[in-house]
């Protein structure tokens, strides 16, 4: 049995100097009013208390030409004696938020194997390599247009060293559809259909991805911060269904399966599954959402998997274990998902 699991940590570079050490002080975290020390304190709790074999990372430090994501994990993950300690990174972004895996070494062995044909400018319909250019038509206008990922997703070769299985993972952290940087309810309105076009384009194009592997008898994991779930906002109603539900499959293809994006889709309302909690400052109270997932193939469905989501408050084992539940509450805006799974 195995533990892999998926977190986003909010604004991890902040945490680490240019050499990958980590500030630990009293100089201020991207978390509101908590200090670098703090975080990084109740990040080795949270990530102690995991115990994962692999942690698909979201908003992991930056790599460019003086920072390096790998040097960062690593460098956390021997601080805090993790098991999870050989970090891999795909394909570098400029937002300094990389998408990386950390890994056990003695457990796995790991490869950046990205998938798709390169493209140029001009892009192409057939699921391009994620670093390149999608032609999608967004808006039904005859015209596509040109989908990029702002964060390209990280395609992972995961083989377990003890039987030589190997596993196919994709860690996502998909377009936002806040309306950011809009002056008025027009614009709030045209931004959040915008980008919720946006997505949706980049889940197709995800899609086609976990076709081809699906088609090849590929065990697959799809995994991260997707920004979305059923029923999140009430744009979704102009597409007919959620990203979410793109990515998991529709009719007539063979479907992933994540526990709870399914119950959300089959329950628009009543208590849901969440997996990050945002704080409102012009309501003065907090949001949940569930936005993380794991979602996995039939083949690895029928190992009979178990899911948790590491909730301060809805885990009882969360909940009871003090230092835990604070530690979760410090770390991120999003609490970690992890699955445990027989390879």
């Amino acid at each position: 049995m195995v533990r892999i699991a998926t977190y986003n940590v909010e604004w991890f570079d902040g945490l680490f100097d240019d050499a990958g050490g980590m500030l630990e002080d009293g100089g201020w975290s991207g978390r509101h009013d908590v200090t670098r020390a703090d975080q990084l304190t109740a990040l080795g709790i949270v990530f102690t208390a995991m115990d994962a074999d692999a942690v698909m990372i979201i908003e992991a430090p930056d790599d460019n030409r003086t920072r390096s994501t790998v040097r960062a994990l690593e460098t956390f993950a021997h601080a805090y004696g993790l098991r999870a300690r050989k970090a891999l990174l795909g394909f570098r972004n400029a937002t300094q938020q990389e998408i990386a895996l950390l890994y056990n070494p003695d457990v796995f062995e790991a490869r950046h194997d990205p998938q798709g044909d390169e493209t140029g400018k001009k892009g192409t319909r057939d699921a391009p390599r994620f670093d390149g250019v999608f032609r999608f038509d967004l808006d039904i206008d005859a015209t596509p247009d040109l989908i990029r990922w702002s964060k390209p997703p990280l395609e992972v070769a995961l083989t377990n060293r003890e039987n030589g299985r190997v596993l196919r993972l994709i860690g996502v952290h998909a377009k936002s559809k806040a309306p950011h940087g809009a002056s008025d309810p027009d614009e709030v309105m045209r931004l959040a259909i915008e980008n919720r076009r946006k997505q949706m384009a980049q889940c197709i194009w995800l899609r086609q991805r976990v076709n081809d592997h699906l088609d090849a008898g590929d065990s697959l994991i799809v995994m991260g911060d997707f920004n979305d779930g059923p029923g999140l906002d009430e744009y979704e109603k102009l597409f007919g269904r959620s990203g979410i539900e793109i990515v998991l499959g529709e009719a007539g293809q063979t479907e992933l399966y994540d526990p709870h994006a399914r119950l959300a889709v089959s329950r628009r309302v009543g208590a849901m599954p969440v997996t990050a909690r945002f704080w409102i400052h012009s309501e003065k109270r907090y949001l949940q959402a569930l936005l993380d997932y794991i979602m996995v193939s039939p083949d690895l469905l029928a190992s009979k998997p178990d899911w948790r989501i590491w909730h301060p408050f809805d885990d009882p084992v969360c909940y009871r274990t003090i230092e835990l539940r604070e530690a979760l509450l410090t770390a991120s805006d999003h609490f970690p998902v992890s699955i445990d799974i027989d390879l």
